[in-house]
């Protein structure tokens, strides 16, 4: 009996479902993600010999590490089959590396898009070499975030007392929030009014818009104002009206392109509420493999993907389904190609994500899925389908109705063919009037002026936000659950009703990074790294080159720039005096929150609690009736009076009663050195501690 072989996949998940595709020949491991990588406690970054970086194994992942090696030296071959992406072929160069197999015979780069079986044997037959381009784009990357990550971040947390961080992708997000931000608290509203009538035609209602006056097609601030809309009220008034147009046609709907990354994170974010985070991680596991009763099997393709390209064979199947499923009126005569519609920034080394067998449906699979997987996988699945179906056909019919000088237009639509909208249904309105032919007379039933404002631009929510960094082309679509999830878990942005708000710190933080860093909060600058890195990974730019550009050519010098700014600054002036000396106040961000203090500490002592509203709790304060507030303070959160200084009321904030005696609440405390931990108030009656709080928003 010969040696076996040894395959490495990222996750135990997909290691489990591949190893029962290869058998017994095949020995299948799992690296859990990176196994080497740069440093946590220091820089590792030599930049004197050429960005030299210095690669360590991560902390805990000895063990894996070890498994590996032991498992290489008693195989035959051995197979690298991390994800198919620039991740992915870095994670491989590591851990041939650490085989010293790096320039050996018997290691191979396997890619598969899919996990199914057949996906898996034809990579294993037809091995490659790993693509070093796409390793030196990944580790310019990784070294571009670390130059950036390391430098920044522990200067503003020395300045600030404060664990600030300043990501070179995350910071344009929050960039942006907060320029959005700024654009609603600026915004003047404009007020305009329309003129909107009610005809009557053999007894049927409809209605119809002021469109023209005179001959005048209206624009949108031509009625500004209620006297405006008032005196052509009583012009409609006084006048009749007949139909002068009326244009009758077809209107098509194509179906959208199935899903890429970022399209995927907007619609499941627009139609389940999910987090781009929780998107990811449900598409992880449709893709790794799901127990299905006699097999277990991949159910999409790969989800990092910026390509809307689909297989030809993936193609064939669907239009298959669609005739035999569906019926032959929903199947276009030609397949549909979606070339044209990925993004300019793609990278197109994967497929759209698909099905991986358009007929394993979502009913079929159901009963093996969560609910979130399920409303995912439905999602992709009728996406996917439609994206090969006929066009939506509506019947609209366009009317103008004359009489005083005034035109109003009715507008209206039927569905006339459904297409894909049998599969992927999508909000629409029908709208019917009435028969209306050129020379019909119409009756006047209603007129009036309706106001209007115009409203601010909407705060981003999660889905916005992705289709604005890849429109802007900020980041890979792969990289934007982790840059929202970082930004929210800062305190930097808020969620509320599934809006993204900056913090005040998010604020200070980007107003900080405008002033001090330009050029890693542009917009423009930061897009063109990516492009740079694309540059790296087609082989047409050193990676040296980039960072050596990014580094001595500004960064460097804004650096020491920065440094000194900082020394002499203290805090935002937010155009207040203080009261007793009246130098200008400062708001400070410390280690234990946000306050406002006197710019002329020491010399005066000045300080007001907190510069940010406190949270309130829902009670009443016991001795004066105030609202009771959340507060943090040098020892944790605590319970206060919002009346204060007036009333000095305080009680600890507790996270409910105490799981070993019953009797005491948990409250947070600190150790001698400063670590946060949480224990019973009956100390030292009751003993209890534990390093994170019991499950609850506490109280």
């Amino acid at each position: 009996m010969g040696k076996k072989k040894l395959l490495i996949v990222e996750s135990p998940a997909k290691a489990k479902t591949i190893q029962r595709y290869l058998g017994k020949d095949f020995i299948v491991k799992a690296s859990m993600g990176h196994v080497i990588d740069l440093p946590e406690d220091e820089f590792g970054v030599d930049i004197e010999k050429g960005f030299k970086p210095k690669y360590v194994t991560i902390k805990g992942k000895d063990k894996v590490l070890k498994e590996i090696r032991k498992a290489a030296k008693e195989a035959e071959e051995v197979f690298l089959a991390t994800d198919p992406d620039r991740e992915g072929e870095a994670i491989s160069w590591h851990i041939a590396n650490a085989l010293k197999r790096i320039k050996k015979d018997g290691i191979y780069r396997v890619r598969f898009h899919e996990i199914t079986k057949k996906a898996i044997q034809e990579a294993v037959k037809n091995p490659d070499k790993i693509d070093e381009n796409k390793v030196y784009a990944q580790q310019a990357r990784r070294i571009l975030d670390r130059i950036v990550g390391y430098t920044i971040s522990p200067l503003l947390s020395r300045r600030f007392k404060k664990a600030l961080s300043a990501g070179r992708v995350q910071s344009v997000a929050l960039r942006l929030i907060c320029d959005r931000e700024e654009e609603i608290r600026n915004f003047v509203p404009k007020e305009y009014w329309t003129v909107e009538e009610v005809f009557v035609k053999e007894g049927k209602d409809f209605p119809a818009k002021l469109f023209a006056v005179d001959g005048k097609k209206l624009d949108k601030f031509d009625i500004p104002d209620e006297k405006s809309a008032e005196e052509l009220v009583k012009r409609a008034k006084e006048a009749s009206f007949k139909v002068t147009r009326v244009e009758r046609k077809e209107r098509r709907r194509k179906p959208q392109p199935p899903f890429i990354t970022s399209t995927l994170q907007q619609e499941a974010s627009r139609r389940f509420g999910f987090p781009a985070k929780l998107t990811m991680q449900i598409a992880q596991q449709l893709y790794e493999g799901i127990d299905l009763g006699n097999e277990r099997v991949g159910l999409i393709t790969y989800m990092r993907t910026d390509s809307t390209r689909v297989s030809d064979e993936a193609v064939e199947e669907v239009r298959r389904f669609i005739k035999e499923e569906l019926g032959e009126e929903f199947l276009p005569k030609t397949k549909r190609s979606y070339e044209g519609k990925t993004p300019k920034t793609a990278q197109d080394a994967h497929e759209a994500i698909r099905p991986t067998s358009v007929y394993r449906t979502p009913e079929s699979v159901k009963k093996f899925l969560t609910p979130e997987q399920y409303k995912l996988y439905d999602l992709i699945w009728r996406r996917f389908v439609a994206s090969q179906m006929k066009d939506a056909v509506f019947n609209t019919v366009s009317v103008d109705i004359e009489g005083g000088g005034l035109t109003f237009r009715a507008t209206g639509s039927t569905l006339k063919e459904e297409g894909f909208l049998k599969v992927y249904p999508i909000e629409f309105e029908e709208k019917l009037l009435p028969d209306l032919e050129e020379g019909d007379k119409v009756v006047l039933k209603e007129v009036k002026g309706v106001q209007h404002f115009t409203e601010p631009p909407p705060r981003y929510t999660e889905g916005t936000l992705v289709k604005a960094l890849e429109e802007e082309g900020v980041g890979r679509p792969s990289t934007y659950a982790t840059i929202i999830s970082n930004i929210i878990q800062r305190g930097y942005v808020k969620k509320e009703k599934q809006k993204l708000v900056p913090t005040e710190l998010g604020e200070f933080i980007n107003s900080l990074l405008k002033k001090l860093f330009p050029k890693i909060v542009d917009v423009k600058f930061t897009a063109n790294i990516e492009e740079e890195l694309d540059k790296i990974e087609e082989g047409k730019k050193d990676w040296k080159e980039l960072l050596s550009e990014f580094y001595f050519g500004e960064f460097k010098g804004l650096l020491e720039k920065a440094e000194k700014e900082l020394k002499k600054l203290k805090g935002e002036e937010i155009g207040r005096e203080c009261p007793e000396c009246g130098a200008p106040l400062l708001k400070i961000h410390g280690r234990f929150g946000t306050f406002i203090a006197c710019s002329a500490y020491p010399e005066c002592k000045y300080k007001e609690s907190s510069a940010e509203e406190p949270e309130k709790t829902g009670e009443k304060c016991p001795e004066c009736g105030a609202d009771l507030v959340i507060k943090s303070g040098k020892y944790g959160r605590f319970i206060a009076c919002s009346a204060y200084p007036n009333c000095k009321y305080t009680a600890p904030f507790t996270y409910g009663k105490c799981p070993k005696c019953g009797e005491g609440d948990i409250v947070e405390r600190r150790s001698k050195k400063g670590k946060k931990f949480y224990g019973c108030s009956r100390y030292p009656d009751c003993d209890f501690t534990a390093s994170q709080p019991p499950k609850g928003d506490g109280k």
